[in-house]
């Protein structure tokens, strides 16, 4: 099945952006050896968004340290069901990337 890049109607988190950051930042759980050893920085990641907004494959684009990349991962597969991205009127498949900061408070 066709999965899109470009789209008349991209995926939308309910509440947008900042709901949708501010959910990253209540899941993700630092991991502790990463934490130990000071790594910090950002894991890019894609993910499909199926037609009926829940989410599909999900890639590592950029890794950071495969403990971040796993939680990284965990958390984008439990986001809540997106509205789901449009084509001619017609709810279709859209890669969606996402980038998740690893940062020590």
């Amino acid at each position: 099945l066709d999965v899109h890049h470009i789209v008349k109607q991209r995926p939308f988190f309910r509440g947008g952006e900042t709901a949708l950051l501010a959910y990253e930042g209540m899941h993700i759980k630092y991991p502790e050896i990463t934490k130990e050893q000071n790594i910090q920085g950002i894991v890019q990641l894609r993910f499909v968004v199926l037609e009926n907004g829940s989410i599909g494959d999900v890639q590592i684009i950029k890794s950071l340290e495969s403990h971040c990349d796993a939680e990284a991962k965990r958390v984008v597969k439990s986001l809540p069901r997106f509205i789901p991205g449009k084509q001619q009127g017609k709810a279709v498949r859209v890669w969606y990337t996402l980038p998740i900061r690893f940062q020590i408070q």
